[in-house]
């Protein structure tokens, strides 16, 4: 049933960063009931491109995967009651609104802390709880330009561009679950005590900026953009093919750089002055990268991944999503599932990550329906009898 089977997890957040934490999860065997708004739910039920069911995004099949939908309206006092009832019950709470908003709503720590001291409160936000940004509302776009990872994507004589996905929330939701699971242990270890876990999107992004911070503050260099390679590294670097496709080759230690250079059938490069060393090939990287494209390119790009693979080289195609779906080393270590649902059919989507030996996560369903689970939580968890349920259903409380 996965290591998190037993914890109960309630889902308030919105968007990308809450609902990624909570995916992860409810991956791992967590109960995660997500309450979503009557009538529209999640705006990601609308996000990416449409599957022909209304309100079920193929994104949202992703994100929404092994959740149970709740429809609350929070705007309702009587609906605010129900969350805390819930909130009373479980072991998480995890949000991503802009900070104030729970306490508006009076469900921020202090009030549910008040009815469930052990209780887990994840608060991810674009600048986190505290600092003069607090209040300010923060998407993955801002955080990723103001924490340094736009400045450092792209081509040096181009402006900045995207990572390709919204790689801010996402980490901000990792973290966000890793937070979660921290908490959980130091409550199991201290009677039952529960906290706060704070991530702004911006602290996220800036945990995996590798060192380009201390290396400014230590030596004055500011990282600049430098396109597919890495200042220095070499090579390292994507390459043209002969069937107009491209490959990422790394050979930048000085062995494996001798083993592409026999490959290719340039082993005297290996003994090249300009491309004997480490330091040697960073300074003369654009000379190597041409080398090493005009081998490339008079290959197909299979026959050169197998061929430097066979060689201890690494060495990998630059995928499509076509390419990673078709790719069988993903499909036989599990990280690309198929997941049956009624509405949409088969689904081939990314599996989970990481992988346990003994109590491995799964996917159990896709993302639900619309307030799906609505009638099922209330009766079970907050003890609702059939005829309050419906009240609250006219009321347009849920």
């Amino acid at each position: 049933m996965g290591p998190l089977n037993g914890v109960r997890v309630i889902e308030l957040g919105s968007f990308i960063a809450g609902p990624y934490c909570g995916m992860l999860l409810a991956d791992f065997g967590a109960e995660v009931i997500k309450i979503e708004p009557p009538q529209a739910g999640d705006p990601m039920r609308q996000w990416g491109l449409p599957s022909g069911v209304p309100g079920r995004s193929y994104w949202w099949s992703v994100i929404g995967r092994n959740k149970k939908s709740v429809t609350i309206d929070l705007r309702h006092p009587r609906g605010v009651e129900l969350v805390r009832t819930l909130a009373g019950a479980s072991d998480v709470l995890v949000e991503n609104f802009r900070p104030g908003t729970l306490e508006k709503w009076g469900l921020g720590y202090a009030e549910v802390r008040d009815l469930n001291p052990g209780l887990i409160v994840v608060r991810i936000s674009g600048f986190g709880q505290t600092g003069p940004y607090r209040a300010h509302a923060g998407f993955a776009s801002v955080a990723e330009a103001m924490a340094g990872l736009r400045y450092i994507a792209g081509y040096p004589d181009r402006p900045p561009v995207r990572v390709g996905v919204s790689i801010g929330d996402t980490l901000a939701g990792l973290f966000g679950a890793l937070g979660a699971v921290l908490a959980l242990k130091t409550r199991s270890d201290r009677k039952g005590q529960g906290q706060v876990v704070d991530v702004g999107l911006t602290d996220a992004v800036l945990a995996v900026m590798e060192g380009i911070l201390v290396e400014c503050s230590a030596l004055g260099v500011v990282r600049e953009r430098t396109g597919g390679v890495t200042a220095g590294i070499a090579p390292s670097n994507i390459y043209p093919t002969a069937d107009q496709s491209w490959v990422v080759i790394g050979a930048n230690a000085d062995t494996v750089f001798r083993r592409l250079a026999q490959v290719t059938g340039r082993p005297e490069l290996s003994d090249d002055p300009r491309f004997a060393t480490h330091v040697a090939r960073g300074q003369h990287q654009a000379e190597l990268d041409a080398l090493i494209a005009s081998w490339t390119s008079s290959h197909y790009r299979d026959e050169i991944v197998e061929t430097l693979r066979n060689a201890g080289v690494p060495a990998g195609p630059v995928n499509s999503a076509r390419d990673v779906i078709e790719e069988p080393h993903f499909r036989d270590r599990g990280i690309i599932a198929c997941v049956d649902d009624p509405e949409l059919g088969r689904l081939t989507m990314q599996g989970v990550v990481p992988f346990l030996s003994l109590t491995p996560g799964q996917i159990r369903w896709a993302g639900p329906t619309l307030g799906q689970h609505t009638d099922e939580v209330l009766r079970e968890i907050v003890g609702l009898g059939v005829s309050e349920i419906e009240d609250l259903r006219v009321q347009g409380v849920i």
